[in-house]
């Protein structure tokens, strides 16, 4: 992700069996077409870690952190991305939760909207 480009997730509320629950997404925009990424705590116990993160606030910044791993069997370097979204309180106290696409379309998106 470029440093000066700063990619927001996104929450909004759904109702399912009588209860209410936050769907987390990116919004973006590809080759004109308005897109939707969809992304996800990567266990369930990581909603309350977002709704924690998240506070009051219905958008937090999505951080993006490089790796890379050495296969030493074969030597060849697999690069990519792991993803967080992360706040900071009043105080300077940063709050961050793990986060992965949904989907394998929704990776294809979030890549392509990081370019």
């Amino acid at each position: 992700m470029e440093a000066n480009k700063q990619i927001f997730v996104e929450r909004e509320t759904f109702e399912k069996n009588g209860r209410t629950y936050f769907s987390y997404f990116i919004k973006g925009n590809i080759r004109g077409k308005d897109v939707k990424v969809a992304v996800v705590p990567p266990d369930r116990g990581g909603y309350t870690v977002l709704d924690i993160v998240f506070g009051d606030e219905m958008a937090a910044q999505l951080v993006a952190k490089p790796f890379e791993i050495k296969d030493e069997a074969t030597g060849k370097v697999i690069a990519g991305n792991t993803y967080a979204v992360q706040t900071v309180d009043a105080d300077g106290e940063v709050y961050e939760c793990a986060v992965k696409p949904y989907r394998s379309s929704d990776k294809s998106m979030l890549q392509m909207l990081l370019r």
